[in-house]
């Protein structure tokens, strides 16, 4: 008891003694107000450990439990910012493994932002390990994002670098869909607000977010007005507008050519080493079986670039699957050929990928939905195309351990000894 009576002094004490603090001195050097502010820095880095230590404990104590709340509501009603009090306990969910940070955090060397960074990057990384981490693979990838944050890393620059670290422990064994690739986890809400306006939120793969980033950012740039000023709309409400814009087009292209399909300009850097993976200018690395879908769905340009990111080569740019030859795939599939979806809800898949030098043919290309399109590149189901000039599917070993060859959903009565 006279052991949390001395503790509770002492803070008293301190804060006492920082209300108190008097504003900067005149320093003409500028030396001594810098001094000062790094020391006020590790103080509001101790302060923020010891609130996620204090709020670990109330929890453990299931105060707010039995007040009929939760421990975030209670910190919200204590004064604490809702930004603030999601950050301590996503922190809080995910630290107790985590010995080396909780050290850095309690001597000050760490920012609660920082902190929320690396339990977030372990998670990810361990979300994308095919069978899960060793307590001495945890300690390894907790030590490497630390030391890029003691080195100056921004909290985003340490998720950069453990979604990287993630791809990187995907790639070996290909068990499915990661998070970030998984459609099943997309969501889209929208509701109309109390000031009849429309809300709209989404959660979605990264392939998606990034061709949502990459034309909303085409038509959001700043136009003059027309009285020759610039122009007077925040970012938010060029976006905003930006949006209109594309369900305008979108709109317009579905009622002028059907058989047409949008495409996003991606661009894919390379790293000439070959130890980092790809990455998308807008949501940062792909595995590579990302990599290699994309090379279905867009006009891709591959650059490889050195180690300071300087281009080495451009890597060759085509507009995948024209008009005119989606227009006779649709001739000869008709539909998906997978489950029977309309072409109007398809992609072109190159049977051969193009990244592996695949041509951009009718005997290379087969229509497939983008649920269908996933499950080839990412659930073991293969493309070939027959000697009839067809698409065969060949499922995977769970499904056929002998993985015979199936006809393409318009051709679905067909037997592969009827082909031959």
């Amino acid at each position: 008891m006279f052991g949390y009576i001395g503790v509770m002094t002492e803070l008293a004490s301190l804060l006492d003694k920082l209300v108190e603090t008097s504003p900067p001195p005149d320093d003409p050097s500028g030396r001594r107000t810098f001094d000062e502010l790094d020391t006020l820095r590790l103080l509001r880095n101790v302060v923020d450990h010891m609130i996620l230590c204090y709020t670990a404990q109330l929890d453990r104590l299931n105060v707010a439990e039995r007040a009929g709340s939760t421990t975030k509501k209670l910190l919200i009603e204590m004064g604490f910012p809702p930004s603030m009090a999601s950050r301590v306990m996503r922190v809080l969910t995910g630290w107790g493994q985590l010995d080396q940070l909780i050290g850095h955090a309690a001597e000050g060397r760490l920012s609660v932002e920082v902190v929320d960074a690396v339990v977030g990057g372990i998670a990810l990384i361990e979300k994308r390990s095919p069978e899960g981490l060793s307590d001495a693979d945890r300690a390894g990838f907790e030590s490497q994002l630390i030391s890029q944050a003691l080195s100056g890393a921004t909290p985003a620059e340490v998720q950069t670098c453990a979604r990287r670290i993630g791809n990187e422990v995907a790639e070996p064994v290909d068990t499915g869909v990661l998070a970030s690739d998984d459609r099943s986890l997309n969501t889209l809400h929208h509701s109309v607000t109390d000031d009849s306006r429309i809300d709209i939120r989404a959660n979605v793969t990264q392939v998606i977010g990034e061709k949502f980033a990459a034309m909303i950012d085409e038509r959001a740039a700043p136009r003059p007005e027309p009285d020759g000023a610039d122009d007077r709309r925040s970012a938010e409400q060029r976006r905003a507008d930006a949006l209109e814009l594309l369900l305008d087009q979108a709109a317009l292209g579905a009622s002028i050519d059907s058989a047409g399909a949008p495409r996003t300009q991606i661009v894919l850097t390379v790293p000439a080493h070959g130890e980092d993976p790809a990455a998308l200018p807008w949501t940062g690395t792909v595995t590579h079986a990302t990599a290699r879908q994309l090379a279905c769905d867009g006009s891709v340009s591959e650059i490889v670039i050195d180690a300071e990111t300087v281009p080495l080569q451009m890597g060759r740019e085509q507009r995948l699957f024209p008009a005119h030859l989606r227009r006779a795939i649709i001739v000869r599939d008709e539909f998906c050929i997978k489950c029977g979806a309309p072409p109007s809800h398809t992609q072109v898949h190159h049977v051969q990928h193009w990244s592996d030098g695949g041509a951009t043919d009718l005997d290379n290309g087969c229509l497939l939905c983008q649920r269908c399109h996933t499950q080839v590149h990412h659930h073991g189901w293969d493309v070939v195309m027959g000697f009839d000039r067809h698409p065969w599917l060949v499922p995977p070993v769970e499904i056929d351990p002998q993985r015979r060859p199936r006809p393409a959903y318009n051709r679905r009565t067909m037997r592969l000894d009827d082909a031959a």
